[in-house]
């Protein structure tokens, strides 16, 4: 990177930052004045301008404003007070926003349900916030009603829409009340540090967990990211992550009204409508997830992904492979890389395009947000102490956990860590004694490396990366090697248990088209990967099970290791003799378990 282009680049992050810390430190200076205000102002400011649209649905400023009051009107009528919770289980569309909006603004915390979620795992999710009353859109009441048995509490069920049940209809309750401003004594006294929402981990290695999100994150996230984008009343984002998570719910959303912009909802990704959808709604910018990005590279090509006026795509998780075709193909003016988590305190922002980065954090922000790489153990799941216990900080280049420090400055409230529903939840993700005596860390459980120019790259993530023939492997950098490959289109990389072997094999769950050559793959990984991150197992599959944000799944794969008798997909044997991926039947699978066959 040449001095030219270090000054472009530092520039550049200049005035982004510069733009962010503009709109984002008045908030803690007026502790009062919360998103479901903010909403107010804005119906005052842009009226009957479209603020939230879909194919079903559209609001305008005025109109969520008012459909927000009717929430508030709900809440108050059932004696809801501040801090008590309710459960919010409804599919993507502006009526989402108008219930979590109108909820908060009365003091209730509103817990953001994963519409996918179904029997136990939806159960626990509720039981976990211990809900006063439990929202439900018709379409999924069937989804609640198979996770009753195990739902604890008396959270009372209201539907929205015409449900098979003899339920309360919650939009028939907000038809009988009024839409217009609340007076103030009827509002409880609220401040940016109080609860909002609750927002779940995507759960991709277990059970979700409820992250504890306040008011002022709600406005961090509205206004850091309105600041990132650069968002002005023109511009027009699509939108079709979830809304029961941070960036689809809160960023992509918050970051365009603040600023009088609209915010188009789909409530689910299509490949296939993407590009007819953004050109149809002339959208000016989108928000990713970096799966959402390869799936459309890996689409057939059509008339409209050219014809498009975006101007920039935000979003995280772009791998390497994949970032320049996107950005080629689809001919994207800007792509803003970022790296945040709903419930952490670490934040890193790409503004210059540096492709595979997930950012950098110029020598100026350093001190107003540390943020530290420390040595990782992946066999203890810990950070390396040195013999006087203290954290090691990790070399230029060198992979490991990303540490945020947690600050109790009330003018800081952004360097906190407010936790989850769980205490010993909360309590995992915070490290003590870490460069001195004293001082505490919020834990990323994220892999990462940053290089001498100061870009930060992501690794990994903990629980992911293992260990095999003494080596750390990274299941991203097997994952980005073997997409790489043609033929494959999806690729899982996890480790899997062998008796009497220290650490584990890795093992590739992949899709691929139908004239996959397992010959020309196995020459390729042996070109791309040293002997130790080359998959020792091959699982094909005709779909990776993936989260509603299109992380794999990993946690059944682990489960059924690499016996075919778990599975019915062809699995594969790396023959280190043979130098081929091999079929693997319940005879060499015995060979291999028994220890016969030495790898």
């Amino acid at each position: 990177m040449g001095l030219l282009d270090r000054l472009t680049a530092e520039v550049i992050s200049l005035k982004g930052a510069l733009r962010t810390l503009k709109l984002t430190t008045p908030i803690a200076k007026n502790p009062t004045r919360v998103f479901p205000q903010v909403i107010l102002e804005l119906a005052d400011k842009y009226g009957d301008a479209p603020a939230l649209l879909s194919d079903h649905e559209r609001f305008t400023y005025r109109e969520l404003a008012a459909r927000s009051n009717r929430y508030a009107r709900w809440a108050l009528a059932q004696h809801l007070r501040k801090g008590d919770t309710v459960c919010l289980m409804m599919p993507g569309r502006p009526e989402f926003l108008a219930a979590w909006i109108g909820i908060t603004r009365v003091g209730g915390v509103v817990a953001l349900i994963n519409t996918h979620l179904t029997g136990t795992a939806l159960a626990y999710c509720i039981n976990v916030v211990s809900p006063k009353h439990i929202i439900v859109a018709a379409e999924l009441f069937d989804s609640l009603e198979g996770a009753r048995a195990h739902i604890a509490g008396e959270g009372k069920i209201w539907v929205y829409g015409e449900p098979d049940a003899n339920l309360p209809r919650i939009d028939r309750a907000l038809d009988n009340v009024g839409g217009d401003n609340l007076a103030a004594a009827e509002l409880p006294a609220l401040t940016i540090e109080d609860r909002a929402l609750y927002i779940y981990t995507s759960g991709t290695t277990g059970l979700p967990k409820a992250a504890n999100v306040n008011h002022y994150r709600v406005m961090l996230a509205s206004y850091a990211f309105a600041g990132v984008m650069d968002t002005r009343p023109s511009d027009r984002m699509y939108d079709c992550l979830p809304l029961y998570h941070t960036a689809g719910g809160v960023v992509a959303t918050g970051a365009l009204l603040v600023n009088g912009g609209s915010v188009v909802i789909r409530d689910k990704f299509s490949a296939r409508e993407f590009w007819d959808d953004v050109v149809r709604w002339d959208c000016t910018c989108f928000q990713y997830i970096g799966e959402l990005c390869r799936y459309l590279v890996n689409s057939p090509p059509t008339p409209k992904e050219r014809e498009h006026h975006l101007r920039l795509a935000c979003g995280n998780g772009l791998r390497p492979d994949v970032w320049p075709q996107f950005k080629r193909r689809f001919q994207i003016p800007q792509i803003i890389e970022f790296y945040a988590a709903t419930e952490g305190n670490v934040s890193l922002f790409n503004f210059d395009g540096k492709e595979g980065a997930v950012g950098r954090l110029p020598w100026w922000m350093a001190a107003r947000f540390p943020t530290k790489i420390v040595r990782f153990d992946p066999e203890s799941q810990q950070p390396v102490r040195d013999e006087r216990g203290f954290c090691i900080e990790c070399d230029i280049d060198e992979p490991g956990e990303v540490i945020g420090k947690i600050m109790k400055d009330a003018s800081r409230p952004g360097q906190r860590f407010e936790g989850y529903a769980n205490d010993m939840e909360t309590n995992r993700k915070i490290l003590h004694d870490v460069f001195k005596k004293g001082d505490v860390w919020f834990r990323t459980g994220d892999l990462m490396r940053k290089a001498k120019n100061g870009y930060f790259y992501f690794v990994d993530r903990i629980g992911d990366t293992f260990r095999w023939k003494g080596e750390n492997v990274s299941t991203t950098e097997v994952e980005e090697a073997v997409g790489r490959f043609d033929g494959v289109l999806e690729t899982n990389v996890y480790g899997v248990q062998m008796p009497g072997r220290d650490g584990r094999a890795g093992m590739a769950a992949i899709v691929a088209k139908d004239n996959l050559n397992l010959t020309a793959l196995h020459d390729y990984i042996a070109q791309q990967l040293p002997e130790y991150a080359r998959p020792v197992f091959l699982r094909i599959r005709k779909d990776n099970d993936v989260t509603s944000t299109f992380k794999p799944k990993k946690i059944n794969l682990v489960k059924d290791g690499f016996d075919p008798g778990r599975t019915a997909d062809p699995v594969y044997f790396n023959d280190p003799q043979r130098k081929a991926f091999v079929r693997l039947d319940p005879a060499l699978y015995e060979r291999i378990n028994s220890g016969e066959l030495r790898l």
